[in-house]
C-alpha cells in the first residue's frame, strides 16, 4: 500500500492551467497517481497507509526561491523554517557571484570576511570543503530544504587572480575557465555574478563572454547582478543580453528591479527590451521579490576603487581620512558604482544588522537619523559603523517603485526569488515572507496576477530554468515536494518591524514525500539535498 493519499485538494499544478480537485497518491518521495475529481465520479478512491484531507486547500508543487542566500544558513539552521514555513522545497545558491565554493584555504578566509553581512563570518561552520562537489556532499548529508548552486564568478576570480582592478592574464583567464568547467561537472547549474561587488566587478565583458562559452558548453545558465540597477540600468540590462547572446548561454537576470528616482515608471522599457531579444530567439528569463526596499550590506555602497584588494584594504582606505574623504566624494557628489552611480541618500540607507551586538542602537534607523542622533554628518556615521563593525553590518535600501514591481512580476518569464538575508536583527521581511506575499497581497487582494499563473511563476517556470525534468508540477512521476496552502489565509506574517514573523495559511509542506512543515509546525524532517545537474557538454564553441 502506498505511503499517503491526500485528499479531495483543489491542485494548482504549476501549468498555469485551472485547478481541478483530486485525490493525490504518494509513494517513494514521488507522485504516483492523480484521480481527479474522485469523489463526484463515484469511482473507487485511492487508499493508503496515512490520509490527508485536503478540503478547502491548494495543493501545488513546492515553490522554488531562485535567489537565495542561505550558504550557510542550510548547515547552520537545520529548522530553516525561514523558508521551509513559506513552501520552499528548492533554494538556489551561490548568489551574486559570491560564496564559498570553490576556495582554497586563503581564498575561503577572504570571502568569509567579504560577505560576512550576508551569512556571519561561519564561526559555527566547519569548513569541510573547497570543490563545488564537495559543498555539495556536505549538503547531502540532510537539509531542510532541497539546494541547487551556481558558481560564483567572483569567487573563481579572487581565486585565479585576486582582489587587483585590471584585466586577467591568459593563464589566468584559463584556470578561471577551468574552474567554472570542473564546478558545472560537478553539479552546479550555472555561473552567478555580482558585478557592483568586488572583485567580481572587475572583469570586463571580454572575460565574461568567456566564462559564459563555458556555462553554455555545459547547458547552463549566468545570473548576472548587473553592473547597475539605477544609473544606466537600461545599458547594463542591455550589456547582459549582447554577452550572453554573443557567448550562446542562457540568461537569468537576478532581482530584475528598476530601482531609483531615476528609473521610476521605466519597467515598460525594460520589459520591452526583454521583449525585443525574446523574439530574436535569446533564452532570457528573471526573478523578483514582491517588495520596493532592497538590501545588501552597507560595504557594497562603496566605489569600487576604495574595495580594491580586499577586505583589509577597504579598512586602511576608511581609517585614512584623506582616502576616506575621496570615498565621501564619489559617493554623495559623483555616485559611487557600487551604489549604481547614483549618489547616495543617506535617509534611505537603514541598518537592519551588525556584526557587533554592541553596536545595536544603529539599527532600524537610516544613517541619516544615527547622524543627527549623534549630531555628526551622516558620512561620519556611515565611515564609523564600517570600521567598527569591520564591514559587517547590513543594510535596507529604501529606493524600489510599486509601479515597477507590478509591472515586472506580470512578465511571462518572471520567476520568484527571495534574495533573503537571513542575518541581521532586523533582515528584510523578504526572507520570511516572499512566496506567501505573492500568493496573498498580489493575487488575493490586488489581483495583479491570478492563483494559477503565479503559481507557474513560483514553480514550473523556475524548474525549467534549471532543467530539472521532474520538479515544478503536480504530475506522475514527479518528485513530491509539494505544498498544502489555504487560498483565503495565505499572507505573509513578516514586516519590516516584525521580520522574523513566519506566514500563515500555509500548514503542509512536502520535501520528497515526506512532512516538512505538518499542522502549521515545522518537523524534525530533513528531507533536503543537493539538486545537481547532470554535466552533458555540448559544444565549447557554441555561439
Amino acid at each position: 500500500m502506498e505511503e499517503l493519499v491526500i485528499r479531495d485538494a483543489d491542485v494548482v499544478d504549476g501549468s498555469g492551467e485551472p485547478s481541478y480537485r483530486s485525490d493525490v497518491v504518494v509513494d517513494g518521495g514521488r507522485i504516483v497517481s492523480i484521480v481527479k475529481e474522485a469523489a463526484a465520479a463515484g469511482c473507487l478512491r485511492p487508499k493508503a497507509r496515512r490520509e490527508l484531507d485536503a478540503e478547502g486547500l491548494v495543493l501545488s508543487p513546492g515553490f522554488i526561491d531562485m535567489h537565495a542566500h542561505s550558504d550557510l544558513a542550510l548547515l547552520r539552521d537545520p529548522d530553516h523554517s525561514a523558508k521551509a514555513a513559506q513552501g520552499v522545497t528548492l533554494e538556489v545558491l551561490g548568489q551574486d557571484g559570491l560564496s564559498y565554493a570553490p576556495v582554497d584555504d586563503r581564498t575561503l578566509a577572504e570571502v568569509r570576511r567579504a560577505i560576512t553581512g550576508w551569512n556571519g563570518y561561519g564561526d559555527d561552520i566547519d569548513f569541510d570543503w573547497r570543490s563545488v562537489g564537495e559543498y555539495l556532499d556536505r549538503l547531502d548529508q540532510g537539509i531542510a530544504v532541497n539546494a541547487a548552486y551556481l558558481i560564483p564568478q567572483g569567487t573563481v576570480r579572487m581565486l585565479a587572480v585576486g582582489w587587483e582592478d585590471r584585466e586577467a592574464t591568459p593563464q589566468e583567464l584559463d584556470r578561471m575557465r577551468q574552474l567554472v568547467a570542473e564546478g558545472l561537472e560537478q553539479g552546479a547549474v550555472g555561473m552567478s555574478s555580482g558585478l557592483t561587488y568586488t572583485p567580481g566587478m572587475y572583469a570586463k565583458d571580454s572575460e565574461l563572454t568567456e566564462l559564459c562559452r563555458v556555462v553554455a558548453a555545459y547547458d547552463g545558465y549566468y545570473c548576472p547582478h548587473h553592473r547597475s540597477y539605477g544609473a544606466g540600468a537600461l545599458e547594463a540590462y542591455e550589456e547582459m543580453v549582447a554577452l550572453t547572446r554573443q557567448a550562446g548561454c542562457s540568461l537569468h537576470l537576478a532581482h530584475a528591479t528598476m530601482n531609483f528616482g531615476v528609473n521610476r515608471g521605466r519597467a515598460p522599457e525594460l520589459l520591452s527590451l526583454l521583449d525585443e531579444a525574446l523574439a530574436a530567439g535569446a533564452d532570457i528569463s528573471l526573478d523578483t521579490y514582491p517588495y520596493t526596499p532592497g538590501c545588501t550590506t552597507l560595504v557594497a555602497l562603496l566605489p569600487s576603487w576604495a574595495s580594491e584588494g580586499g577586505p583589509e584594504a577597504i579598512l586602511k582606505r576608511l581609517a585614512d581620512d584623506e582616502s576616506a574623504e575621496r570615498i565621501r566624494h564619489h559617493m554623495e557628489v559623483v555616485g559611487a558604482d557600487g551604489c549604481h552611480g547614483v549618489p547616495v541618500e543617506w535617509d534611505t540607507i537603514e541598518i537592519s544588522g551588525v556584526a557587533d551586538a554592541e553596536l545595536g542602537e544603529f539599527v532600524g534607523r537610516t544613517i541619516l537619523q544615527s547622524a543627527e542622533a549623534r549630531g555628526e554628518a551622516p558620512w561620519a556615521t556611515a565611515r564609523h559603523l564600517l570600521l567598527a563593525d569591520r564591514l559587517g553590518s547590513t543594510i535596507l535600501q529604501h529606493v524600489g517603485h510599486e509601479e515597477n514591481v507590478r509591472a515586472i512580476m506580470r512578465h511571462r518569464v518572471h520567476t520568484g526569488g527571495s534574495d533573503g538575508i537571513l542575518q541581521g536583527t532586523k533582515p528584510h521581511p523578504r526572507a520570511y515572507g516572499t512566496f506567501p506575499q505573492y500568493l496573498g497581497r498580489y493575487v488575493r487582494e490586488l489581483g495583479v496576477l491570478s492563483l494559477e499563473e503565479c503559481v507557474a511563476h513560483l514553480t514550473s517556470r523556475p524548474a525549467a530554468r534549471l532543467r530539472l525534468p521532474d520538479r515544478g508540477l503536480v504530475r506522475e512521476g514527479y518528485k513530491a515536494d509539494l505544498v498544502l496552502f489555504d487560498p483565503e489565509t495565505v499572507a505573509a506574517g513578516s514586516t519590516y518591524e516584525n521580520p522574523r514573523t513566519l506566514p500563515t495559511g500555509i500548514p503542509y509542506v512536502f520535501v520528497d514525500g515526506r512532512f516538512v512543515v505538518e499542522d502549521g509546525r515545522r518537523t524534525d524532517v530533513l528531507a533536503g539535498r543537493a539538486v545537481r545537474r547532470s554535466p552533458v557538454r555540448r559544444n565549447a564553441d557554441r555561439r
